[in-house]
């Protein structure tokens, strides 16, 4: 079976790819792809959370079988290849994580609520991002999630020193 995973079609070897896999393992262990984590294997906790052409999907509970090979996977490698995605440099600025466990899972489904609703109210938050911090990390969550909505946090340099400075919102 072949997949597109962040822009990249990937060939799976059959002989490891068992369709009843759910797709998590298939990211980690096949392709490599460890930033999408492990929690709790029932879909409950988000820790597993990536963009299946577009919608946050929980990829512990979705089985290899249930994918044709024409769906556009991204994961929050492929979110941005250094970090510049606004919703990572809000995460950055508001020193979001704790542990960080949850925070990939997090990051991709804060990324497609913000795709749908480009400024969601708190109740919006409220129905679209139900991962599970054991950190307790929420405030700081929303408040990110707040400023990622408002624009990118821009980063200048100086001319004068080179040093890097965090700059307003664009």
């Amino acid at each position: 079976m072949e997949l597109t995973v962040n822009g990249e079609r990937r060939t799976l070897d059959d002989t490891l790819a068992d369709p009843a896999m759910p797709l998590l393992w298939v990211l980690r262990d096949l392709l490599g792809l460890t930033g999408t984590k492990y929690g709790c294997g029932v879909g409950a906790c988000g820790a597993c959370t990536v963009h299946i052409d577009g919608v946050a999907t929980r990829s512990c509970v979705r089985p290899l079988a249930s994918l044709t090979g024409k769906e556009k996977i991204v994961t929050i490698e492929g979110l941005s290849k250094n970090g510049s995605h606004p919703v990572q440099k809000a995460w950055a600025k508001l020193d979001v994580p704790q542990c960080g466990f949850c925070q990939s899972g997090m990051i991709m489904a804060v990324s497609a609520l913000l795709k749908t609703k480009p400024n969601p109210s708190d109740a919006d938050i409220d129905a679209a991002i139900t991962n599970i911090c054991r950190c307790g990390t929420y405030n700081r969550v929303r408040a990110a999630i707040k400023l990622a909505a408002q624009g990118v946090v821009r980063r200048r340099v100086s001319a004068a020193d080179g040093l890097q400075t965090e700059g307003g919102l664009s």
